[in-house]
């Protein structure tokens, strides 16, 4: 053998032996696929977006609990033995940023996007459908969370809370008025609650459309006032906003010169624990308020492993807050996601792909109660038009009671499943 074929078999043999090592201690990902891994033993990537320091809604306690999520189950020896690594984006709630967090979950070689916020489905979903990198577990705004075959909610986002807030309110209300933001997710708001308002034999409600971003609600505040006093029977206001939901009843607590107090109302997201202390407490003028939430109440002992993460491992951040919607919600779809990696056997590979393999076919998905246990498979969808990906219709009811969201007396929970097959499909 001469020195030149020597040289290029001792080189060959380096190679083979280095490349064997890095397999071994699993190193990265072979070529084939975005979002590839190691197996036990690797680094799974995921990502967790939202909308931060924006003039409208904000999330921050969504990327705040996923990185708290990180530093707990890597404290446990990671997922399944694997290292979990949380990239966050601000998703700034424009289509430019959703798209942008997305194109970077692709180029980061995520698995999974995992407990994100963004009205803007059609923007963040091409990029992630192009790949095959699954959506776990979104806020539910976007009607292409329910669409999507690569979205798989953990919760019936607005469409199940407002049918619920309208048997809720279809029980208490002569009239209602619905105010909500004049945006494209808005835009479907109205016939959600009229579902459930029709479920009750009641009117649809005065559709009251507001800037997202606005920071005067008096004329609308006056418009619901009239149409909620209007009857002889009891009024009622639902206010939908978000952020702004507060600055909008504030508004029309002014508007309420003569004290003739409609009932309010909101939904999970637009009116919370933390909200309700911040205006008062007992005092507070959502005092009495309805609340429909798809979780139970934020003081029930389901929440208090969640409760021990955030104290242990949210290191002093504010914005990851136990009683914020965001937050439980992205604790949910986290606890899929753990659930999903624990059914890989011990050093296989995990794979977007993979991983949406498993959320296809696999039996229930349990999250300590806190959802009914979850399944995506085609015989768990829903005959909902327009969100044939519901697969969780349930709603709790609450009302705000001595300064605290209780569970409402009477129906406690309900799956709007039903109302919402039956109801028009939303725009």
């Amino acid at each position: 053998m001469t020195d030149r074929r020597r040289a290029a078999f001792r080189t060959r043999t380096f190679l083979a032996t280095a490349m064997g090592a890095c397999l071994l201690a699993g190193c990265g990902a072979l070529p084939g696929g975005a979002g590839g891994s190691g197996g036990s033993g690797g680094t799974l990537t995921v990502m967790t977006f939202a909308p931060e320091d924006t003039k409208a809604t904000n999330m921050p306690g969504m990327p705040g609990m996923a990185k708290a999520y990180e530093r707990w189950i890597n404290s446990k020896g990671g997922l399944g033995g694997r290292k979990l690594r949380v990239l966050t984006c601000n998703e700034k709630n424009t289509p430019a940023g959703a798209a942008d967090c997305s194109r970077k979950a692709v180029a980061e070689k995520a698995v999974a996007v995992v407990g994100s916020y963004s009205q803007h489905g059609r923007a963040f979903m091409a990029p992630l459908e192009a790949e095959g990198i699954p959506f776990i577990g979104g806020y539910g705004v976007s009607s292409e969370e329910f669409q999507s075959t690569l979205s798989y909610p953990v919760n019936g986002g607005q469409p199940v809370l407002l049918a619920g807030a309208g048997h809720q309110l279809g029980r208490a209300c002569g009239q209602v008025a619905l105010v909500r933001p004049d945006t494209l997710a808005g835009d479907s708001l109205p016939v959600l609650l009229n579902s459930g308002l029709r479920a009750n034999q009641m009117p649809d409600a005065s559709d009251i459309r507001a800037a997202e971003d606005s920071a005067d609600f008096a004329p609308q505040a006056r418009e619901a006032l009239t149409t909620a006093t209007a009857g002889k029977e009891k009024g009622c206001v639902a206010a939908v906003l978000g952020e702004r939901t507060e600055t909008f009843f504030d508004a029309f607590r002014r508007a309420d010169a003569q004290r003739r107090k409609p009932q309010i109302s909101s939904v999970l997201g637009s009116v919370s624990q933390s909200l309700v202390d911040r205006t008062g407490g007992k005092e507070s003028p959502f005092e009495g308020a309805y609340l429909t939430s798809w979780y139970p109440a934020s003081a029930d002992p389901l929440w208090e492993p969640m409760r021990k993460v955030i104290s242990d491992h949210a290191f002093g951040d504010d914005s990851v807050d136990p009683d914020d919607s965001g937050a439980q919600t992205t604790w949910i779809a986290y606890t899929v996601l753990n659930q999903i990696v624990s059914r890989f056997d011990d050093g296989e590979e995990v794979t977007a792909r993979k991983i949406t393999r498993r959320l296809n076919q696999s039996e229930s998905v349990p999250t300590g109660g806190l959802t009914p246990d979850l399944s995506w498979r085609y015989q768990d969808m829903r005959a909902v038009a327009g969100f044939p990906r519901i697969v969780n219709g349930r709603v709790t009811f609450q009302v705000v009671q001595a300064g605290r969201l209780v569970a409402q007396q009477g129906e406690q929970t309900m799956d709007m499943t039903r109302t919402l097959e039956q109801g028009p499909r939303a725009a």
